[in-house]
């Protein structure tokens, strides 16, 4: 899996981009079938102190899957994306899942 990180309006330390990689690059243990993944890092202008914004967009076949989250840190803001993340891969699996037994069963009953 090819992982892009973009940091928005600032330089990004070697820590956090490091952080962000092996985050990231743990999302392979829940689907091998990913081809990009795009991260992009933003101070957003808020009244609050959840102002760090972190944007996931995965590159997968046939879908695309984007989540973002804001937190007071961008570490935090990553481990909320990737569990949106996280979420959002079992949801497009079990989808797959069910569209081939459906469509399996579809076969079998025209076989009859």
């Amino acid at each position: 899996m090819e992982i892009n990180v973009q940091s928005i309006h600032f330089d990004a330390d070697s820590k956090l981009l490091d952080f962000i990689e092996k985050k990231v690059g743990k999302l392979d243990h829940y689907f091998k079938q990913i081809i990009r993944s795009d991260i992009y890092l933003k101070l957003e202008h808020t009244a609050d102190n959840a102002n760090k914004v972190c944007e996931i967009k995965l590159a997968i076949p046939g879908n695309d899957l984007f989540c973002k989250e804001n937190a007071t840190t961008f570490e935090a803001a990553t481990d909320l994306a990737i569990e949106c993340i996280k979420h959002q891969i079992n949801k497009h699996k079990e989808r797959v899942r069910n569209h081939d037994s459906n469509h399996k069963n579809a076969l079998s009953d025209n076989s009859l």
